[in-house]
Formats: structure tokens, sequence, C-alpha cells
């Protein structure tokens, strides 16, 4: 396992150069009903075009592209609620490389089926992201392949850092940026590219307040763990990662916690004004904005998910009917 590498800005330029030929570059612009929603201009950065449907691609194919041949060779074991998985999986298949996902026994069925649809084997385990992590890892210690630690892998930070460089080489422009917060990972790289391109800019870090293990661990300056209950499987990890950790505790500017309700609210918001379907993780940094309804400035946000699932799609519904 390569995790404790520190991450850096040079990094994050070497991932995009890796992905110019695999990944177009995403869209971001504004929507005008979605701007009087926030009160201010809101950028949006459209990752729910991925070909998995989420951002976190960028993370499996970097990684993928920079591992050491005998790690290739002895295949990969990981842990994810669906689209890191999904992310390993599309990776792997592209590097003709076997790859074992271990998920939590509740994980969302069309999850599950979208990474055995891309050649991956799935193991379900556990009823929490903390229990299915140890059952990956007892995989990979048994089988001798090597387990990818979707919070504490340089090369994944990088890869999901160039969302970011995207967006404010695209919108230099932009105020604060709200970022959604599981593992950390897209928040780190965040930071990074911050720092390089554009130092004024604020990175906020938006998490379910039903899964707040990273948000304590940034408050505390340790690695804690928490539950995690939340619709929101993006966002559901029961513990802080220490490599994304060591780049938030210093740079991120604020750390907001969001409810089941203000993500479903977000979700449908998105799906009015902007004519997009986010999944709650997706939508969190919305979550985020909408929070903050005196910031002044212009603000930004990933929608770093699409793959919503029936309890989504029907909460949306609700909210519909509701408002």
């Amino acid at each position: 396992m390569g995790g404790m590498e520190t991450p850096t800005f040079e990094g994050i330029l070497d991932a995009a150069d890796r992905l110019t030929h695999a990944l177009p570059t995403t869209p971001s612009w504004s929507y005008p009903l979605l701007d009087a929603r926030a009160g201010r201009r809101v950028v949006v950065k459209h990752e729910n075009v991925q070909p998995t449907g989420a951002f976190k691609v960028r993370g499996g194919l970097t990684l993928l592209a920079t591992l050491p041949r005998e790690a290739r060779r002895a295949g990969l074991v990981t842990v994810s609620t669906g689209n890191h998985a999904q992310s390993i999986a599309f990776a792997a298949r592209a590097s003709g490389v076997a790859a074992t996902i271990v998920m939590p026994a509740d994980a969302p069925a069309f999850k599950a089926a979208a990474v055995e649809g891309l050649g991956a084997t799935v193991v379900l385990h556990g009823c929490c992201m903390n229990e299915a992590a140890a059952h990956a890892r007892e995989i990979a210690a048994r089988e001798g392949r090597y387990f990818v630690d979707p919070g504490n892998e340089a090369a994944i930070v990088h890869g999901h850092g160039t969302v970011y460089l995207e967006l404010l080489r695209q919108h230099p422009e932009i105020d604060t940026v709200y970022v959604p917060i599981g593992s950390g990972s897209g928040a780190a790289g965040a930071v990074l590219v911050r720092d390089a391109l554009t130092p004024g800019t604020r990175i906020v870090g938006v998490q379910a307040a039903g899964a707040p293990a990273a948000h304590r661990s940034w408050t505390s300056g340790r690695i804690e763990t928490a539950g995690a209950d939340t619709f929101a499987a993006g966002l559901a990890t029961g513990t802080g990662f220490e490599t994304a950790q060591r780049i938030l505790r210093g740079g991120l500017d604020d750390f907001l916690l969001v409810t089941d309700e203000q993500l479903r609210e977000a979700v449908h918001a998105m799906a009015v004004d902007a004519h997009t379907l986010c999944e709650g993780a997706g939508a969190a940094g919305l979550a985020g904005i909408l929070a903050e309804p005196d910031r002044d400035g212009v603000s930004a946000f990933a929608c770093t998910g699409g793959n919503a699932g029936p309890s989504e799609l029907s909460g949306l519904t609700r909210v519909a009917l509701a408002a």
C-alpha cells in the first residue's frame, strides 16, 4: 500500500496529464434559478457526466497508472459504498487487473450491480464501512493482493484534485468552493490546487451530520471514528483518514455539517434549477452553499456524482411533493 506518501500539487499536475487522453474536461457553468435560490452566483462543475457517473473515476485511473507492476499482477482489493468501487473496477478493467470490492451488506444494490458489470468481484460484508474495511484488509493479506486504501492513497488524492484544477483554471473568480467530504481525498486535492493557483479562494468542507468522522478528526486534530447514519452513501465513512487530514487540518477554511433534510433539499434544487440528477453526496456542496445564505461573492461546487438510488429518488419525489 502506497498510502502514507504526501500528496502534492505537482502530483495533481501529473495526474491531469495522465488523464487527458482518458477523460475529457467536464463542464462548469451557472444556472439563473440556482443563483436566485442561493442569493449569489453559483458555478456547478458536472462530474456526474463521467463514465462511472462520479468524479472518483479520476482517482482510480490515476492509481492504476502509477501502481508498480507487481501490485498490478497481484490484483487489487478495496472497500467502498459505491463510487470508489466503480472507479477501481473501471480502471482495473481498462488495465487488465483483477479487482475485488468489499462493500457493507446494506450497500445500494444497484451500485453493487454496477461494480460487477465492470468486471470486479463484489463481496458484501459487515454492517458498516469499518467492518467492511477490516474484511477487505484480511482478504488482501490472505491472498497477497494490494489493498487500496480509499482515503490514504496519494495517487487517488492526485486524481481527485484534477476536478478542482480544472474548476479553478476555468473560473479563477471563484471566492468559495464547497467540497463534499467522505474520506476527504477530493477536499485535500482542492486545498492543494487552491494553494497553488488561487490562494484567496476559501475551501469549505461539507459532511453529513449523521456521518461526522472526518469532521471530528479535523476538529480534534487526531483520527476519529463515528457512526454513519445518512442516506448519502458517498458520505457514509466511519473514520477519518490521515493522508487527507494532514492537508485538511491546515487547509480548510471551514467545515460544515448538514442534515439529511438539507441534502435532500439540495438534490431537489439541482433537479429543478439545474436539470441535473445528483446523488446525496453529489449535492452536498450545494447544501453547504444554501446553509450559508449571507455569503457574498462567487461560490462553486462539483456535482461529484449522479448515481442516485431508489431511496434517493423516492426522497426527491417526497421533497417535490412537499414543495
